[in-house]
């Protein structure tokens, strides 16, 4: 059986917030105080509306898009790790989900041949409109409480699961890769075989020590990271 290996995108895969990385192509790098005052604690999907709109409204197109967002950087060691990755993929599946959006995670992935790393890509979609504006829907509806309403990462990998088992496939591990606050909702439903890996200094890590007081208990086991490269090592012992 194979290994599943689920990454986040931001802080994870790249060293940035692919979202707070395009305002470098606002003016000035830049934006207008009542846009980026404007944000509400759950609606991320909508703030990037008005961000997206607003470099439209500047005249910021695709191409220029593309230029800056392939110029984030990844995480220290990631690449060595999805090459690692790639060359393994009959030992492993992988897939990301992410809060980023689908236009962003592709031009990054394709412009460093890394798409055919993934299996699939959990994201908000994304589409350029008639008028060349990014236009960024919700991934889909949930009833998670702990959730942004656009995204539950746990309903997502849930769900990924369930197909995965009619279609006759089952995990021998999951992996969990991330550094945020919305990866807690999804590694509370691994199981004590599988191994949630936060970013060190990084949310997710905080959250996942302060739960030796929850009373529904983490089942998965803890490894922490700083670069992709200690993944790596982890990875290789599990195929040995």
């Amino acid at each position: 059986m194979k290994c599943l290996l689920v990454f986040d995108f931001d802080h994870t895969v790249i060293d940035e917030n692919s979202d707070t990385w395009i305002v470098k192509c606002a003016p000035d790098a830049k934006l207008p105080d009542e846009i980026r005052n404007s944000y509400q604690k759950g609606l991320w999907t909508e703030y990037m509306g008005r961000v997206f709109r607003f470099l439209g409204d500047t005249g910021i197109r695709e191409e220029e898009m593309r230029r800056t967002m392939t110029t984030i950087p990844f995480t220290e060691g990631m690449k060595d790790l999805l090459e690692f990755v790639g060359k393994h993929k009959d030992l492993f599946d992988c897939i990301i989900i992410s809060d980023s959006n689908a236009i962003f995670i592709d031009w990054i992935l394709k412009a460093s041949n890394f798409c055919q790393v993934f299996n699939e890509v959990f994201t908000n979609p994304a589409s350029f409109d008639g008028s060349g504006y990014l236009m960024v829907k919700n991934f889909h509806a949930h009833a998670c409480a702990q959730c942004p309403v656009n995204l539950c990462k746990r309903k997502v990998l849930e769900d990924f699961l369930e197909n995965t088992s009619k279609q006759r496939m089952k995990y021998s591990q999951i992996v969990y890769i991330g550094d945020g606050g919305n990866d807690l909702c999804p590694v509370m439903c691994l199981k004590k075989d599988d191994v949630v890996m936060p970013r060190r200094g990084y949310r997710l890590q905080k959250m996942l020590s302060e739960l030796s007081q929850d009373p529904v208990p983490l089942e998965a086991s803890v490894v922490t990271w700083s670069s992709g490269i200690e993944i790596l090592a982890y990875l290789e012992l599990l195929i040995k």
